[in-house]
């Protein structure tokens, strides 16, 4: 008989409820005590941990674990040890000990490092993280652990979030005691990041050279229906991808994974997912869990699930939406408008610093999303624009603008939605419309970051927001800080003022998508970074250098490692699909269309052989199919000399910028005339799936 949902719910976590019963109170305290105020975890307690939880894994048919991180590669690392411990006379025990627990050794030479690690310089550690449950997956026990150099520098996502959730923790903590909040002694962020995706048939996708070693098609012709039909958005669920999104929950709430929401999206084959929001650690593990689990469970279905950012070109590429929140550990979430004068300055506070947080520091929050994928989605109506900008609605645009000039601001008054039909229920108006063009939008009691790319880990954009925010909210402090009690709240409303007058240019409401919206973004002096090799700079500018070493989230070794990984991840994935396309062109296509171009050819001579019939169609067609041909081998052959002289840049900013304004220019030359070429080839005789089948197959 199956498990009902709460029991299945994560049953294979080494959560709060296992501890409690598996370990003694007093490890369990000290436990709790390290989670909470991030004390550090003493020897002994480790050790009586580790016992409690290799019982508990070997219980549910566990015989191995592994140190689970994540490095700057954008996946996920592990490498397995069994339990077993010889003990002599060929017997073994199952052994666990808090040393194994707390560190492990992996080789820090072979993951990317920008610089940081020579090869010869193998050493590298990975620590646990408590505040992170282990889980079993596949009979091991999996440790979510940080990933640091024998030097001590972080080589992974977690260590530098960690570091960022608690600098914005401690300045979010001394603002809401300096408001009088002085039974709040944390302040977490959470996150909430719905998740986009793709699924095809695996028997077409093995078809695929470019789907397989790039994740995108780089070839192929829209078929006859797309998109523009708008009927697959919150579409009934096709049984296949039905059963699919059932198993994958199933999986998913096993490991404590809390799934909540699942649709079609607007594309064909696209979908989505969304969870309860986590706390940041948590919910960056819980998602780089979903993308592996997502792939895993398609597989077992015959199907492939997609994360790029743009697999199909002429309809909507996949992001992920990050909602992010702040909340006290008496449980109030600080972006929730009070109904009190208190809860609203205190609301008004933490509104200002995240806008000016945004404002001063957008080119991070757009470097932060950049990627070669990301690129192709970004603006393409279906994404914000690169250029970042706040939505907050019509109501608190209000009262900010009220504050601002001193004017009166009337309390809302809550509408009631008028459908029509007495039938139905009576419901109210929310007191912001949503903003699907807009970068960084207010959703009530949260700002939902909507420039995500899909395959991203959310780790990047969080460390960057968490840390930007907890600057401003420094800075608020040190304006306030020496404010008596009876004047604050007079203080607070000069602050906000002040604040809004110097950073409302980052707010706008309208159409994202507007030509006139980058002409008025320029005017405001907002970054338009279209492109990662544009964005990847700022991450070396002095300004960011100094927000990231001054609230000690990176080094500055760090941070120019992580450009110079940054630069090399973006020039090698444009290099891999560049060296794709000419394998394709080469080997796949051109012999296909010159074998259509024969049989046109060999139709022709038959027909005047026979009875010197007319061929003006086939001429007419011969003719086009010689032209895509010569069209097709001449920009392959630019191709492939420009991606040699790629290869010969050394300097990285270079060879992005190369590979970017030149490398891209060619390969879009090429599918140009390969799609339209595709056109006239019989599906017999086209090397691989067209749109037509990866797309509406499932």
């Amino acid at each position: 008989m199956e498990k009902g949902i709460p029991e299945l719910y994560g049953s294979l976590v080494f959560n709060d409820k296992v501890m409690r019963d598996k370990l003694p109170k007093d490890i369990y305290k000290a436990l709790r005590k390290t989670i909470e105020n991030n004390t550090h975890l003493e020897l002994d307690v480790a050790n009586s941990v580790a016992v409690a939880m290799k019982e508990w894994a070997v219980e549910n048919g566990a015989t191995h674990f592994t140190h689970w991180f994540q490095p700057m590669t954008g996946f996920t690392a592990e490498k397995h040890d069994s339990f077993i411990s010889p003990v002599g006379n060929g017997q073994i025990i199952m052994d666990f000990s808090g040393k194994e627990l707390v560190k492990g050794e992996p080789d820090a030479s072979s993951f990317p490092s920008g610089g940081l690690r020579a090869t010869f310089e193998a050493r590298g550690y990975t620590a646990w993280d408590p505040t992170s449950p282990a889980f079993i997956k596949d009979g091991t026990l999996y440790i979510p652990t940080a990933f640091c150099s024998y030097s001590g520098e972080a080589l992974d996502k977690k260590t530098p979030l960690l570091r960022s959730m608690e600098t914005l923790s401690k300045e979010a903590t001394k603002i809401l005691n300096l408001l009088g909040q002085t039974d709040v002694t944390s302040v977490s962020t959470t996150i909430g990041p719905e998740q986009e995706y793709f699924l095809i048939d695996k028997d077409l996708y093995t078809q695929r050279k470019d789907l397989i070693f790039t994740g995108r098609t780089l070839l192929g012709a829209m078929p006859p229906k797309g998109q523009e039909m708008e009927d697959h958005y919150f579409g009934a669920l096709k049984p296949r991808v039905a059963a699919y999104m059932h198993d994958l929950d199933m999986e998913l709430w096993k490991l404590g994974i809390p799934a909540k929401t699942k649709h079609n999206e607007v594309a064909p084959s696209q979908h989505e997912l969304a969870p309860i929001f986590d706390t940041a650690n948590i919910a960056v593990d819980h998602n780089q869990l979903t993308m592996e689990i997502m792939k895993k469970v398609a597989d077992k279905h015959g199907l492939v699930c997609l994360l790029h950012e743009k697999p199909f070109d002429g309809i909507n590429g996949s992001g992920k939406h990050n909602n992010w929140s702040m909340i006290t550990n008496t449980g109030v979430n600080l972006l929730d408008p009070g109904r009190t004068p208190a809860e609203n300055i205190q609301f008004l506070i933490f509104l200002m610093a995240v806008i000016k947080a945004v404002d001063e520091y957008a080119d991070l929050m757009r470097l932060s999303v950049a990627s070669a994928g990301n690129d192709h989605r970004l603006g393409a109506n279906e994404a914000p624009p690169a250029i970042v900008s706040i939505f907050l609605g019509d109501e608190l645009t209000a009262v900010l603008d009220s504050i601002e000039n001193d004017t009166f601001f009337g309390k809302h008054q809550r509408i009631q939605m008028e459908t029509g039909a007495t039938v139905l229920p009576h419901f109210f108006k929310d007191n912001t419309d949503r903003n699907r063009t807009s970068p960084f939008a207010f959703t009530g009691n949260k700002f939902e970051f909507r420039m995500l790319g899909s395959s991203i880990s959310v780790a990047g954009p969080n460390i960057i927001l968490n840390t930007a925010v907890a600057e401003a909210l420094s800075q608020f402090y040190d304006e306030l800080k020496d404010t008596p009690a009876d004047g604050m709240e007079e203080a607070v409303h000069a602050l906000v003022k002040r604040a809004i007058l110097k950073h409302k240019k980052i707010i706008f409401n309208g159409n994202g998508y507007t030509d006139e919206w980058v002409e008025e973004a320029e005017k405001r002096g907002l970054y338009n970074l279209k492109s990662t090799p544009e964005a990847l700079p700022c991450f070396i500018a002095k300004k960011n250098i100094k927000l990231f070493t001054e609230h000690k989230i990176f080094t500055e070794s760090e941070i120019y490692s992580r450009y110079e990984i940054l630069l090399e991840n973006y020039c090698k994935t444009l290099h891999i699909e560049a060296r794709t396309m000419q394998d394709m062109i080469r080997r796949d296509f051109l012999p296909a269309l010159m074998e259509y171009t024969d049989e046109v050819t060999c139709s022709i001579s038959g027909k005047k052989a026979v009875a010197d019939l007319p061929c003006t169609a086939e001429t007419k067609l011969l003719s086009k199919l010689s032209g895509y041909y010569e069209e097709i081998y001449l920009a392959e052959e630019k191709l492939e000399a420009d991606t040699k002289t790629a290869e010969g840049l050394a300097d990285m900013q270079e060879a992005a910028n190369f590979y970017h304004e030149t490398i891209l220019a060619d390969m879009d030359a090429i599918r140009k005339a390969a799609d339209a070429a595709e056109e006239y080839l019989p599906d017999s005789i086209l090397p691989y799936p067209n749109y037509e089948a990866l797309l509406f197959s499932v």
